[in-house]
């Protein structure tokens, strides 16, 4: 299910510049700042959501601020619900089917791979983690096995090849991971 709205994510490698650009990208344009943080290697993440237009607009304002400082960015059109429900943190799941997990280099991958495999298949998003330490992102996900590998064919397929740490998909996954993943 689509939320209707559009993320905004960039991410800096100056803290200073991050911090500055978050205020400028809320004063372009009629934006929701989710999230503004520093994270690994004095690296520095802003999320914001609204209507794509506003997204958009306040993008072009933060990657103008940040300049060379900018490590990526990514502009998600109507965001899957699923990933907003997980965004850093665990989304409730019964009981696990076959599990899926993509590691990725850098925080803002994570969340595009998120997206991109909820919009797939029918899966459930356990978590997207899009700081962990050494500011890589990952995803976990759950669901029948078919839906899982196509879920996480669609998300490595979305995040740059340079991105990409690793991937897998455990048909039956044990159901004692379900008190281990998305802690």
């Amino acid at each position: 299910m689509q939320a209707n709205i559009a993320i905004g994510v960039l991410e800096a490698s100056s803290i200073s510049l991050g911090v500055e650009a978050s205020d400028a990208m809320c004063k372009m344009a009629s934006v929701k700042l989710v999230k503004a943080q520093v994270i690994a290697k004095g690296k520095y993440t802003i999320l914001i959501s609204g209507p794509v237009g506003e997204v958009e607009s306040s993008l072009r304002a933060g990657v103008e601020t940040v300049g060379k400082a900018l490590v990526h960015q990514v502009l998600i059109r109507n965001v899957h619900q699923g990933v907003l429900d997980a965004l850093d943190k665990r989304a409730p799941v019964a009981a696990l089917e076959a599990v899926g997990v993509i590691e990725t280099k850098e925080a803002i991958a994570s969340i595009q791979a998120a997206d991109a495999a909820a919009k797939a298949a029918k899966i459930h998003l356990i978590d997207v983690r899009s700081v962990v330490p050494g500011g890589k992102g990952y995803v976990t996900l759950t669901g029948e096995v078919g839906a899982v590998k196509t879920a996480v064919a669609a998300g490595i397929g979305a995040v740059p090849k340079d991105q990409l740490i690793g991937h897998v998909v455990i048909p039956q996954a044990d159901p004692q991971l379900l008190e281990q993943i998305g802690k």
